[in-house]
């Protein structure tokens, strides 16, 4: 009989802990914008997230394949080194939460799994497939990102360019909450498999499941653990991103959310791993240019780029860190 040992069960443990944070600081993207344009209450909005965020995780595992199988040579990786890429996730996310910042935890993920693998052997773990997606998800979310939200909201400009406020905002209050399920839908499709995927690859290594294969009741674990993270903690974030940002009507909300839903979707399907936090910021941030570029509170806009910066080197860090820490004691 295949037995749960202690340093299996710590590692599902911090696996699920980082899936709480990311429910503290990337989860809230799916509703910044549907609470601060007031078409959603915050409880009514979370739960249309949660649900739609587990909706999402079920849209296939290409993304949860790439991180699990495609960052580190798989000889590399095995509990320790999973253990130390979460302790930086948790680390590094929970202080920018504490100043209110959105960090995106694929980043984070990504960037704690390879500072574990070359505090373990070295650079040559490195595989290039699945770096090609992550660099390939960085453009996916910064330039169509803004560049969906621009265009969306210039669209909708011409088409309504004649049209009453009132009119307007008749016809957006019902649409973005479709737009805001749809980006739940999003996140789900894409972050919520990265936990999911280490999740699943833990199981692997410690012997519980014959191959990684993705179980149901794993989408769900973690689906449910990042909702009740978003309940606890996001507010926040969407303080940050829905108030501070830019001023949102919910006209800006749905082009902001349309566009950065369909970057997300789109990189599910091919299995590239994105931030929907740079997605829906960036997003944001298009919707707002369509207006002057001082609609934007650049300032604060300045703060979230540096902790999107920052992201990489900190989590890589972390993660060396505390594996050259846990390789001396793990058992």
């Amino acid at each position: 009989m295949i037995e749960l040992t202690p340093g299996l069960v710590i590692v599902l443990l911090l696996v699920l802990a980082a899936e709480f944070v990311n429910g503290w600081t990337d989860a809230p993207n799916a509703i910044a914008t549907v609470v601060s344009t007031r078409v959603l209450r915050p409880y009514a909005a979370l739960i249309l997230a949660s649900i739609l965020n587990i909706i999402g995780a079920f849209y296939g595992i290409k993304v949860a394949e790439t991180i699990g199988k495609g960052i580190l040579k798989p000889e590399v990786i095995n509990l320790p080194t999973i253990a130390a890429a979460m302790v930086g996730i948790i680390t590094w996310s929970t202080l920018a939460w504490w100043k209110g910042l959105p960090t995106s935890e694929s980043h984070g993920l990504v960037a704690g799994l390879t500072g574990a693998g070359l505090a373990a052997a070295g650079p040559h773990v490195l595989l290039w497939d699945g770096w090609r997606k992550v660099l390939i998800g960085l453009v996916f979310s910064s330039a169509l990102g803004f560049g969906g939200g621009l265009v969306i909201m210039t669209l909708i400009s011409r088409v309504f360019f004649h049209a009453r406020p009132e009119t307007i905002r008749r016809w957006f209050d019902k649409l973005q909450m479709l737009s805001a399920a749809f980006m739940a839908f999003g996140h789900g499709s894409n972050d919520g498999q990265k936990f999911i995927g280490v999740f699943t690859l833990a199981l692997f290594l410690g012997g519980m499941i014959p191959k990684f294969a993705v179980p149901y009741w794993v989408i769900l674990i973690c689906a449910v653990t990042m909702g009740v993270g978003t309940a606890v903690g996001g507010w926040r974030i969407v303080r940050t991103m829905g108030m501070k940002l830019t001023k949102l009507q919910p006209v800006h909300g749905f082009a902001a959310e349309t566009g950065a839903a369909l970057t997300i979707t789109l990189a599910s399907y091919f299995g590239i791993p994105l931030s929907t936090t740079h997605t829906i910021n960036t997003a944001i941030m298009g919707v707002g240019a369509t207006r002057r570029l001082s609609a934007v509170r650049w300032g604060i806009g300045r703060n979230i780029v540096v902790a999107w910066i920052l992201t990489f080197p900190v989590s890589m860090a972390l993660g060396w860190i505390s594996t050259k820490m846990f390789l001396n004691f793990w058992k």
